[in-house]
Formats: C-alpha cells, sequence, structure tokens
C-alpha cells in the first residue's frame, strides 16, 4: 500500500510539472482577438503595472513612414483593450507595446516568423481570406523533402505540397515551383502565404487544376530554414550572402531532377511552372530566361528584376538573347503582378518596356498596395487556377 501511495505521489508531482503552462487557478480567461458581429475586433492584454500599452498592426492606417501604432484603453481588472475600425477579409498580424517593449498577445496561441520576427495572426473571414481557411474539403499532404545537391555538395530541404488524393491515384501530376522572398525559405510560403489552404480550397472548387507544389529555400548558403538544419538555433538575417551569387539559378535543375524522380509528374514544358515573390520573382525570372524551354508558365510576383552591377555570375549575362531564345521555344503563360505603391514599380515597369520592345507577350496585373503578403497571397490566388489548362 505504501508503494502504491508513493507511486501515485510521484506520478502528480511528474503530471504538476508537466502541466506547469496551465492555468488552474481558474482565472477569468481573456479572449484576444475577439471577432464582433460588425466586423471588428477586440484586443485584451492584462498589464496591471503597465503605465502605456499600444498595439502594432498590419490593419491599422499608418502615419507616413512609421509603423502603425495606436494607443489601447486600461479598463476594469487591469485589462486594456482596443477595437479595430471594419476589417476587410484577410489575414492579419499584430503585436503589443507595453511601456517601450514590443510583446506577443499571451492570449493568442496562433504565431507566424518572418525572417527573425514573430508576430501573432488572426483572419477576417467572409472574403477572400475564407481561401485562406482550413475548410472542410479534401487536404492535401505537405512533405519535408531532402534532396542532395551536387552542385552545392550538401543536402537541402524543400517543402513539397501534393494535391488530395495524390497517394491513392494513379497518373502523373503537373509542378509549379513556388519561390520565396529574401529573407525567406522553404516554410515561408506555407506559413506567411498560405499556400497549402490556397490550394486545397482552389482544387476542391475546380478553380484550379490538381497540382504539385514544390517549396524550395533560395538561399543556398543555408540548407533549411532558421533551426532546422545542423546550422543550429541561430538568429536568421534577411541578406544571407549568396544572394545574387548566381549558384540558386545554377544549380536549379536539380530540384526539377529530384521532383521528377521522386513524384509522378509529367516531362514536357507544360507540365512545368515557376512563380516567386520579390527575390523569388527575380529567380523566376532568370531561372525561366537561362533554361528557356524548361517552363510553360511563369509568374513574377513583385519582382526584383536585374542584379547589382557587381554580380558577375554569368547566369546574368545576356538577358536580352535569353529572353529572345525564350520567345522563340514559346511559352504558355508569362504573369507579372505588383502593387502601384510596391519600391519595385519602377523596376517592374522598365522591364515591361523591355518586353514591349521585343514583343514578348505577358499578362499583367496591378493592384493597390505595396511589398506585402496581402498582395502575394492574391497573386498566388490569381495565378495558380490559370495553369495548366
Amino acid at each position: 500500500m505504501k508503494k502504491i501511495l508513493f507511486l501515485i505521489l510521484i506520478l502528480s508531482t511528474q503530471l504538476i510539472h508537466a502541466q506547469e503552462n496551465l492555468n488552474f487557478g481558474r482565472q477569468k480567461e481573456i479572449i484576444s482577438p475577439q471577432a464582433n458581429n460588425d466586423g471588428t475586433f477586440t484586443f485584451r492584454l492584462k498589464a496591471s503595472n503597465a503605465k502605456k500599452v499600444e498595439i502594432q498592426g498590419d490593419f491599422l492606417i499608418a502615419k507616413g513612414n512609421a509603423p502603425a501604432i495606436e494607443p489601447m484603453k486600461l479598463g476594469a481588472d487591469s485589462i486594456w483593450t482596443f477595437t479595430s475600425s471594419i476589417l476587410p477579409s484577410e489575414l492579419y498580424s499584430y503585436s503589443f507595446i507595453v511601456d517601450g517593449l514590443k510583446i506577443r498577445d499571451p492570449n493568442n496561441v496562433y504565431l507566424i516568423r518572418d525572417v527573425s520576427s514573430v508576430v501573432n495572426v488572426f483572419l477576417a473571414t467572409g472574403g477572400k481570406a475564407d481561401l485562406y481557411t482550413v475548410n472542410d474539403v479534401p487536404h492535401g499532404t505537405v512533405a519535408k523533402r531532402w534532396y542532395e545537391s551536387a552542385g552545392l555538395k550538401a543536402n537541402r530541404r524543400l517543402t513539397v505540397y501534393t494535391p488530395p488524393g495524390y497517394e491513392s491515384l494513379k497518373g502523373n501530376y503537373p509542378v509549379l515551383y513556388l519561390l520565396h522572398g529574401v529573407g525567406g525559405d522553404e516554410e515561408a510560403w506555407m506559413q506567411l502565404g498560405r499556400a497549402s489552404q490556397i490550394l486545397d480550397n482552389l482544387i476542391s472548387s475546380g478553380k484550379a487544376k490538381p497540382m504539385i507544389v514544390v517549396m524550395t529555400n533560395g538561399h543556398t548558403s543555408n540548407t533549411a530554414a532558421p533551426g532546422e538544419s545542423s546550422k543550429g538555433l541561430y538568429k536568421p538575417i534577411m541578406m544571407t550572402p549568396d544572394v545574387f551569387n548566381g549558384d540558386m539559378e545554377t544549380y536549379f535543375k536539380e530540384i526539377i531532377a529530384f521532383t521528377e524522380k521522386n513524384y509522378r509528374t509529367g516531362k514536357n514544358k507544360a507540365d512545368r511552372a515557376i512563380a516567386g515573390l520579390s527575390m523569388g520573382g527575380f529567380h523566376s525570372l532568370w531561372i525561366s530566361a537561362n533554361y528557356p524551354n524548361t517552363f510553360g508558365y511563369v509568374g513574377l510576383f513583385s519582382p526584383a528584376v536585374l542584379p547589382p552591377a557587381n554580380a558577375n555570375s554569368p547566369i546574368y549575362k545576356d538577358l536580352d538573347a535569353k529572353l529572345e531564345a525564350q520567345k522563340k521555344n514559346g511559352y504558355n503563360l508569362y504573369w507579372i503582378a505588383i502593387g502601384k505603391t510596391d519600391f519595385l514599380y519602377k523596376n517592374v515597369s522598365d522591364y515591361r518596356k523591355k518586353l514591349d520592345a521585343m514583343n514578348f507577350k505577358y499578362d499583367y496585373k496591378e493592384s493597390e498596395g505595396g511589398h506585402t503578403w496581402s498582395n502575394w497571397r492574391d497573386y498566388l490566388s490569381a495565378f495558380t487556377p490559370m495553369l495548366f489548362k
């Protein structure tokens, strides 16, 4: 009996320690953010000794170039609150600032990392963000795969989405190679871009063809996302040394070879698409130009266009001749999209003038806003239904 009581005591102690982050005090639960019936959202934070609490979020109106910040009001029980205006359907991010210290919302477990920043997120549904929501539809499979790069002398990681039914059905599927921006990695399109939710919802509604989506790590000096490689737990930086060195473009054929060896894919140009945002748009432009008979579909989302003057890789030479070869070989779709206030707007305008002078056919989408994930999710949602028709 003593042994049984002793074991019970040990087990109880272990359970208490295992659940030490859980709330057994039965304090009043705080809901934050709370979706209100009128389309607004209310944020709450209990900060008993705070003198000033603010909220910073991409749903607020910025004043000039300064970040968009609004004060929160102190109410009963030391709870600070802020209620937004009516918010259009979108995925939003935010943080709290308590006496000058930026913190996460302790009552919202939904977080996304962007480079080295971590922010809370929430969805305002009832519109385009319904595409970003996990709905009750058939779901694809998301896998983390490693491939061996002989050129880079490293094992590197990819994120691969296979559409609903891929495992049980037969036949080949087309492939979209989807590239991230500077500071991103092979997880960026999944986390910030909501790629799997968008694909699940578009495929289930018949608006997009079932396709495999391969999301690469465009920083060739990293083998995987931060914390997911032998480099350990380091602080991510935006501009890694490999940016503009040409390695991503030079060795991209290895990624295609791995995909077509390990997945049931078509092997023709009409079965391949490449698209990316910002740096990924730059990579998509140059990869498709250097391999001018490889991709039937090209998507440039807010793309950087020209490398800096000191970029000396042969991959960046003779763009006009490479574009002429791409035009001659033919393609199904060359799609460019950018926001009106994007800092790359002039670069893209100049690039379009070059294409116009060459009679290089392309489709163009101009949206409101700037260099933002809000636009890039929109572009992915618009681009994928046009693929593989």
